[in-house]
C-alpha cells in the first residue's frame, strides 16, 4: 500500500498544491492563488518497479494496493493509479510523466415551484491530463484534454484546457507560459476537482471559471502570495487576440509565522481589466478566510462593470457576494454550506437572485475517489424559486 505522499507529488502551485518547501503556504482556501489543483503537476514520488508476474497477478495486487491507499487529505486531487501510470526517463530532456484522468458526474433533481419535476444526468467531467516534469526539476508542463459533452461551445474550442510549461527558478515565484485557468477570485480560480460544492458560487461562475492564454507570475512568501498575469481576452480558442486582459491577485496571511495556534487567517483582494471585440471590462474582488483544526470559513464580494468569465462576455453591471463553511465531522465526512446572493443586472430593480446551498462530502480515497450530496433552494426576485437535489460522484485515475 502506498500513502498520500507516496501517491502524489506537488511540484508547482497555484487552483493549487505543490509539494516544495518552499511553496508551504499557510492559506486557509483549498486552493487559493497557489493551490489550484488543475494548474499544478501531480507526480508519484517513484513510477512502479516492473516485475515478471502473471496477469492476474498484477491485477490482484492493483486492486490490493488500491484497496488499502490511504489518503489523509481532502485539499488537493490525488488519483488511484498514480503510481503505475507514472513513468521515468533515464535520459532525454524529459524526468518523469504521469498521465491520468478524472470523471464526474451527477444526477440533478430540479423542482421549480409551480412546474413537474425535472430530472437529469449529466457528465460533469471527462478529462484526462498529462503531467510532465524537465530534467532538473526546475520546469514542468501540463496537458489537460476534455472530453465532456457541452451544447454551448464547440467541442474542439474545449477540447485543449490546460496547455502550458512553469519554472520555478526564481526563488518563491512560479513563471507560467500557456493557457491556463485565470486567478480572478478564489473560488473562481479554484479546480473542479477541490470544490466543496458541486456547483460555484455564482460571482465565481460568472466573472471566473475560465481559461486564458498569456503569462502569469505566481509568488508565494510567508506572509503573502500573488498571482499577476496578462492574457489575451478570448476564451475557448475561439478567437485570436480579440484583446488583452489583465488580472491580478494578492492574498495576505498575517498568521503564518506563528505557527497554527490560532488558525490560519487570510485576507485579500484583486482586479480584472481588459477589452475585448472594443467592449471594456473590470471586475474588483475581495475575499476573507479562516480555517482552525476542523473548520474552514470563506467569504467573497466582487463588483463587475462588464465582465469576460466563465458565462462569456458581457457589458451589464453587476454584483454579488457569498459566505462559506465546512466542518470535517471524520477523516473521510465533511459538512458544508454556502449563502450566495447575485444581482445579475443592476440596471434592473428586483434582480436578486440567492441561493443556500448544503451538502455532504464522503471521501472514500480522498479526492480521488468521492461521493456528494448537495440541496439548493434558489430564490429568485424576478422568476419562480426553484429546489435542487444533486446527487455526485468523483473518480481520478
Amino acid at each position: 500500500s502506498i500513502n498520500s505522499a507516496e501517491a502524489i507529488v506537488h511540484v508547482v502551485n497555484i487552483e493549487e498544491e505543490y509539494d516544495y518547501s518552499e511553496y508551504d503556504t499557510k492559506s486557509v482556501y483549498e486552493s487559493p492563488v497557489f493551490l489550484e489543483e488543475e494548474n499544478s503537476i501531480n507526480l508519484p514520488l517513484e513510477a512502479p518497479t516492473v516485475q515478471n508476474f502473471s496477469f492476474y497477478e498484477k491485477t490482484t495486487n492493483i486492486i490490493k494496493d488500491v484497496y488499502s491507499l490511504q489518503i489523509e487529505t481532502n485539499k488537493v486531487p490525488t488519483s488511484l493509479f498514480s503510481n503505475y501510470l507514472t513513468k521515468d526517463f533515464e535520459t532525454g530532456p524529459i524526468e518523469k510523466m504521469h498521465i491520468w484522468g478524472v470523471v464526474q458526474s451527477n444526477m440533478d433533481l430540479t423542482f421549480e415551484e409551480g412546474h413537474d419535476v425535472d430530472t437529469k444526468f449529466r457528465a460533469g467531467l471527462v478529462n484526462v491530463l498529462l503531467d510532465g516534469k524537465m530534467r532538473g526539476g526546475q520546469e514542468d508542463f501540463r496537458l489537460m484534454l476534455d472530453a465532456t459533452p457541452n451544447s454551448t461551445t464547440g467541442f474542439w474550442n474545449r477540447f485543449v484546457r490546460d496547455a502550458y510549461i512553469q519554472t520555478k527558478r526564481i526563488p518563491h515565484n512560479v513563471i507560467l507560459l500557456g493557457n491556463s485557468r485565470t486567478g480572478v477570485g478564489i473560488e473562481g480560480a479554484q479546480s473542479p476537482y477541490t470544490l466543496p460544492l458541486l456547483t460555484r458560487a455564482q460571482i465565481s461562475r460568472h466573472f471566473g471559471n475560465a481559461r486564458k492564454v498569456g503569462v502569469r507570475v505566481r509568488g508565494d512568501y510567508i506572509l503573502v502570495d500573488y498571482d499577476i498575469g496578462g492574457y489575451s481576452s478570448d476564451t475557448e480558442f475561439s478567437e485570436f487576440m480579440p484583446g488583452t486582459e489583465f488580472n491580478g491577485w494578492v492574498n495576505f496571511k498575517p498568521f503564518a509565522n506563528i505557527g497554527d495556534k490560532f488558525g490560519n487567517f487570510v485576507v485579500g483582494g484583486g482586479l480584472v481589466s481588459g477589452e475585448r471585440n472594443s467592449t471594456d471590462f473590470f471586475v474588483t474582488g475581495a475575499n476573507v478566510g479562516y480555517e482552525y483544526k476542523k473548520m474552514w470559513l470563506r467569504a467573497e464580494f466582487a463588483d463587475a462593470d462588464g465582465s469576460n468569465g466563465g458565462t462569456g462576455l458581457t457589458s451589464k453591471k453587476r454584483q454579488g457576494w457569498y459566505a462559506a463553511a465546512g466542518y470535517q465531522v471524520t477523516p473521510k465526512i465533511e459538512l458544508v454550506a454556502r449563502y450566495d446572493e447575485f444581482n445579475q443586472d443592476k440596471k434592473i430593480s428586483h434582480n436578486n437572485r440567492q441561493e443556500y446551498s448544503t451538502g455532504i462530502n464522503y471521501y472514500v480515497k480522498g479526492q480521488a475517489l468521492k461521493l456528494v450530496l448537495n440541496y439548493i433552494y434558489c430564490k429568485n426576485q424576478n422568476t419562480t424559486d426553484t429546489h435542487r437535489f444533486l446527487v455526485g460522484t468523483q473518480l481520478a485515475l
